[in-house]
């Protein structure tokens, strides 16, 4: 994951840029709630790529037996994290780490961890590991939830697609100039692909059966359980 790219300035701007985007968040969490709602009262929840901690919020809200770890490479957007924990009065049920999922301990495992919109800012070659580690760090019967852009770029509907999706960015301040560059940050700044594809490389790493669970235009997500 960029690193560079989560700097001070942008952990600051963060929330309020995402806030034009609510009714697409509120959703989704919406839906990852219903999906592990019926997890152990005592569950415990790695968020990867917790960024300011929303995924965290949300669920703790929810599910007051609940723990949380929450791992993100970018300091600056850790220090945001911690600050809503605490202000929520949640931090004595968190732990923050900078890192990511492969510096969570082998043996510290799961019930549910979740990766919302992280997996595009991953390389296509060090995707599958990232899917592995994040199986390998959930309990038998554990739920990996990740939502991330997927979508055929090289596909007929992709030009109608793109334009939706630019009126997404420019909802979230997105310039002229940086329309313009749209398509090249889909394929080269970030790592998007295509369902299928995602879907055979959570096959890959031990999940046997993805579900998609939501879609809002360019924006996915599945959910599967970890068997054995």
């Amino acid at each position: 994951m960029p690193t560079e790219f989560f700097n001070r300035e942008m952990a600051a701007r963060y929330d309020e840029r995402n806030s034009k985007l609510s009714p697409v968040s509120d959703c989704m969490h919406f839906l990852f709630r219903l999906v592990l709602e019926d997890l152990p009262p005592d569950a415990r929840i790695l968020s990867v790529g917790a960024g300011t901690g929303a995924e965290i919020l949300s669920l703790s809200n929810a599910f007051p037996g609940w723990q949380f770890v929450a791992v993100d490479p970018s300091g600056p957007m850790l220090d945001v994290c911690r600050a809503r924990l605490e202000d929520a009065g949640v931090m004595d049920r968190c732990e923050v780490v900078q890192g990511e999922v492969h510096d969570i301990a082998d043996g510290d495992t799961f019930d549910a961890v979740l990766a919302i919109m992280v997996a595009h800012f991953i390389d296509r070659e060090k995707r599958q590991r990232f899917y592995q580690a994040s199986h390998a760090r959930l309990r038998p019967g554990g739920f990996f939830v990740s939502t991330e852009i997927s979508y055929d770029l090289a596909s007929p509907e992709y030009p109608s697609m793109l334009e939706n999706w630019g009126r997404i960015q420019s909802r979230m301040g997105a310039t002229p100039d940086s329309l313009k560059t749209l398509p090249e940050t889909l394929r080269n700044v970030l790592t998007v692909i295509a369902p299928d594809e995602t879907e055979n490389l959570w096959r890959d790493a031990g999940f046997a059966r993805p579900i998609c669970f939501f879609q809002a235009l360019m924006a996915r997500g599945w959910y599967a359980q970890k068997t054995g």
